[in-house]
């Protein structure tokens, strides 16, 4: 039998979920609890649509024609990972039509246990881009901010570039939150720690999901934080080495600044 998912919901024109036209799924559940989610209702596990692996991907790739030769599917959430078995069998699937797969995760879920990392070594094999959400370098910042330490998830991000899979690193910008220069020096210099990173975000905060929480009942903790100006994102920009978004490298694949 097909594996069964949890479904929040579906986008079929998503163009900024990885490179050219994709249909991104998000999947229901999720353990953290950053401060600036826009998605809290998509924290509840074991709820949402149930679909097969098979079912979706029957529906999904009736939209093949729309994503051209760099297009796709993506897998977001929620936590994507918390459903690893059902992803790696769309994916499955997805890569038996030449389908190009990217998973979009914060990687809480992953861990160096060899029967976690049996399965999600066949995930990886179905998987051809991975965009990895770094919310945080320093362990203590990453707890206030998520609930959860990040140990695992600079482990995942290790184990990718270990294995040659490609990734994207993103990076949430919060002022006077997740936008010291230490905090975005700290994370520059482990990206460059890492071979297999083919481009780096930075993703502007916004406050578009507060009226989820409110819908929710669930007091916003951060009700006084402001949208980033144009010069912060560019500053966090040069920071982490971004050039119209993408890693700028030198002639032995190391990072350098802008």
């Amino acid at each position: 039998m097909s594996t069964t998912g949890y479904i929040h919901s579906f986008e079929s024109f998503a163009l900024v979920d990885g490179p050219g036209v994709r249909y991104c799924v998000f999947l229901q559940g999720c353990k953290m609890r950053c401060k600036y989610c826009h998605n809290p209702e998509t924290w509840a596990c074991d709820c949402g649509e149930k679909w097969t692996a098979e079912d979706l991907f029957k529906k999904v790739i009736r939209y093949k024609n729309y994503w051209g030769k760099d297009g796709g599917i993506t897998v977001s959430g929620g936590e994507a990972l918390l459903q690893l078995d059902f992803v790696t069998e769309f994916f499955q699937l997805a890569k038996a039509k030449g389908v190009h797969t990217t998973l979009d995760t914060s990687a809480n879920p992953f861990s160096m246990d060899p029967e976690y990392l049996e399965k999600f070594d066949r995930l990886m094999e179905v998987t051809d881009l991975f965009l990895l959400d770094i919310k945080e370098m320093d362990d203590a910042k990453h707890k206030e901010l998520t609930g959860h330490s990040n140990e695992n998830i600079l482990a995942m991000a290790k184990y990718l570039s270990d294995h040659g899979k490609e990734m994207w690193i993103r990076h949430v910008l919060v002022p006077e939150l997740t936008d010291d220069e230490a905090g975005l020096q700290q994370l520059a210099d482990f990206i460059k720690t890492l071979k297999t990173v083919s481009r780096v975000e930075i993703l502007p905060y916004h406050t578009l999901g507060l009226f989820k929480w409110e819908n929710l009942r669930i007091d916003y903790p951060l009700k006084d934080a402001r949208v980033p100006t144009e010069e912060e994102v560019k500053r966090a920009e040069a920071i982490l080495g971004i050039v119209k978004g993408e890693v700028v490298k030198t002639a032995d694949g190391s990072l350098r600044g802008c």
